[in-house]
């Protein structure tokens, strides 16, 4: 089986529809720009048929971003495949994704329509966009609670009619990473298992297990992963892009995959995408939160300053961190003390350094940050001779 799995990167359409953000043309582009850089697969640009502005952006993200495969959203509705269709026909690699609503509870509630009526929409649909660009991909919303045997004929139908790329969301983020492995096998397989098609997954994180169902998809036999940096997305947000990719790699030898991502732009990407959409990346965010490779405990510290492995599974290079950070605090130890007082210029004895470390803590206990100042300060006050130079 091919070891390549896309990144498909939703940041622009799934993820701009996080209540809260809205991101001008100028903005998107930027973003559309670094993904490029950082060598994503597919960018989602936008859902055209949703409003001139996003039209716009989706066929100035196609015009003008080089790379990546550009993919327009559009529901199975004429108009929309249409729109898709103008919006990114100015792209080197154009893709029209469509998508309908396969499950009881969609079908019943929200399209009233019977699963013949949703067949036909599903045939109508590729069709029409296999005619407009080579490039299809089709998504049956809310797949996790869809019956595989009707998803095994929707997916066959979509693969017949032109298709190449089929998508097996978990739209509310119900399932776990084993039920939903299972799942995708066995969707997989009442389609046929047919050659020439692209197995892609989009998990949303209700329940905080995106990113382990998609991996959990990969070891099924997806190869594409739809995400989006930070997590960004409707309600609880997607897959976080950072957290899939970096658990492929370190974990490479259970996944036995590999993305095409320049991992080292993941941090800045992150950084950009947060200061443009207002969402702050919580310190401890894995990967890229300010946290990722921070530590405080003077177990661990003394353990990192021996070798970095003891406590940290990623290099923060190869994510484009700076580097660790010994934070110090009242759970540091003397270890990482005494490094940052070298650090500082600063010479003590054993002796005083030991009095520095007793005062250090008792200081933590009454402030909550301890600044360089306050430290300089300490020690100089307790030593003269301690004074940098």
């Amino acid at each position: 089986m091919n070891d390549h799995v896309r990144i498909f990167d939703t940041t622009l359409r799934d993820g701009e529809q996080a209540p809260g953000i809205n991101l001008n043309m100028e903005e998107k582009l930027q973003i559309a720009t670094q993904l490029a850089k950082m060598k994503v697969d597919v960018i989602e640009a936008g859902f055209p048929a949703a409003s001139p502005g996003d039209f716009e952006a989706v066929r100035q993200v196609a015009d003008r971003v080089e790379g990546p495969i550009i993919a327009g959203l559009a529901r199975t509705r004429r108009e929309d495949v249409q729109a898709a269709a103008e919006a990114v026909r100015g792209a080197a690699k154009p893709r029209i994704h469509t998508f309908i609503a396969t499950s009881p509870i969609h079908m019943e509630y929200k399209l009233k329509m019977t699963p013949e009526q949703v067949l036909a929409e599903v045939q109508r649909a590729v069709r029409h966009a296999h005619s407009l660009v080579e490039d299809v991909e089709f998504s049956a919303e809310d797949a996790s609670r869809s019956d595989p045997a009707f998803l095994g004929e929707v997916f066959r139908t979509a693969i017949e009619c032109g298709a190449t790329t089929l998508n097996i969301p978990d739209t509310v983020g119900y399932s776990v990473p084993d039920e939903f492995g299972e799942f995708v096998r066995t969707v997989i397989g009442a389609a046929g298992d047919p050659e020439g098609v692209i197995w892609s997954v989009h998990c949303h994180n209700d329940l905080g297990l995106a990113v382990a169902n998609s991996l959990s998809a990969v070891r099924a036999g997806a190869r594409q992963v739809e995400c989006t940096i930070n997590g960004l997305g409707e309600r609880a947000g997607n897959a976080s892009m950072e957290e899939v990719v970096m658990g492929l790699r370190t974990r490479g030898d259970r996944f036995g995959c590999r993305t095409g991502i320049d991992t080292t732009r993941l941090c800045a990407v992150s950084s950009q995408v947060s200061r443009m959409t207002g969402f702050p990346v919580p310190p401890n965010k894995a990967v890229v939160g300010a946290n990722a490779f921070a530590h405080e405990a003077g177990i661990h510290q003394h353990g990192v300053l021996c070798n970095r492995a003891t406590y940290e599974i990623m290099n923060p290079e190869d994510v484009g961190a700076s580097g660790s950070r010994l934070v110090l605090g009242k759970h540091s130890g003397k270890h990482a003390f005494r490094q940052r007082v070298e650090e500082m210029g600063l010479t003590l004895t054993d002796e005083k350094l030991n009095e520095a470390m007793a005062l250090f803590k008792r200081l933590c206990d009454r402030k909550e940050i301890v600044t360089a100042e306050d430290l300089e300060a300490m020690i100089v006050g307790l030593d003269e001779s301690a004074r940098a130079v």
